[in-house]
């Protein structure tokens, strides 16, 4: 993800931006482990930690969008969001993409009919298709550690190279009403930066990194700075900072994984139009 301040930098460099960006190191010192190594794990532990992230998504997006003033669910319909998120992420892990999908569209639909609010029921769907997209990659018997790990990098080298690129280049903004930080130059360091060490993850698992494999990673970045800006275009809506508070330096799990939501759907639409729902992973990665 990409968050407003990436492209410039907090308080000039003061004691307050310095602080913030220890945060930042220090809480990424502690996630980015984790969650290589549970990806590493597999299984039902990789399908748990999905749903749980998605679950938190879900819970962030409810009080954003004004369905919850505390990030633990209150209130029937968030209840029932929630729950749906997460077990559809377990389903896609366990019982393959496409059922995953349909337990997520019943949610979905449910909880639109007890909100009567389309912006909770998307909030089901932007959620729950992150951690779908995640447990089908990951379930992939044979590219599903690979994929998962490539797309990690790819999202977290997008991200680390448009905050460095950004703060370093400037210039002209990119999108200045939604995300008035946001540079160009951002934008295309953080592609070319998430290009390249996502093609050499992929070489690292002894894949074949052509052009279409290129084709894809980019793709899939610019997927990710659009899920960043989608993220900051529903929380100025909201006149919202943060989704929440709960990582520190980095606001909230829809703040840390903004880009992740987009950049998963992707490569799980891509994969399972490749090579079907069998081999999502595979149909990302092998071109």
């Amino acid at each position: 993800m990409i968050s407003d301040h990436h492209a410039g930098p907090p308080a000039k460099g003061g004691p307050a931006g310095r602080s913030e960006l220890r945060l930042r190191v220090l809480s990424a010192a502690v996630l980015i482990p984790v969650a290589l190594f549970i990806a590493w794990w597999g299984g039902l532990p990789a399908f748990l930690l999905a749903a749980l992230v998605s679950a938190i998504v879900f819970a962030e997006w409810a009080s954003v969008t004004g369905h919850s003033a505390k990030l633990l669910p209150t209130t029937p319909d968030v209840s029932i969001g929630t729950a749906f998120v997460a077990l559809a992420t377990l389903v896609a892990g366990t019982q393959g993409l496409g059922t995953g999908l349909a337990v997520l569209v019943a949610g979905m639909v449910g909880v639109a009919l007890l909100s009567r609010s389309a912006w909770l029921a998307a909030g089901v769907l932007y959620a729950g298709l992150l951690g779908i997209a995640l447990a089908a990659l990951r379930a992939d018997a044979d590219f599903g550690l690979a994929s998962v790990t490539v797309l990690l990098v790819l999202v977290w080298a997008t991200d680390s190279f448009a905050y460095f690129a950004g703060r370093s280049i400037g210039g002209p903004k990119l999108w200045p009403r939604v995300s008035p930080k946001k540079t160009w130059s951002g934008s295309l360091g953080g592609l070319a930066g998430g290009v390249i060490l996502a093609a050499l993850t992929a070489a690292a698992f002894g894949l074949r990194v052509g052009p279409l494999l290129i084709f894809c990673l980019a793709f899939l970045s610019i997927a990710s700075q659009a899920g960043d800006l989608f993220e900051s275009a529903v929380k100025r809506h909201f006149d919202k900072k943060d989704s929440s508070g709960i990582i520190p330096g980095h606001g909230g799990m829809m703040d840390r994984v903004d880009g992740l939501i987009f950049a998963a759907a992707a490569a799980a639409l891509i994969g399972w139009a490749h090579l079907g729902a069998e081999r999502v992973g595979q149909g990302m990665l092998a071109w």
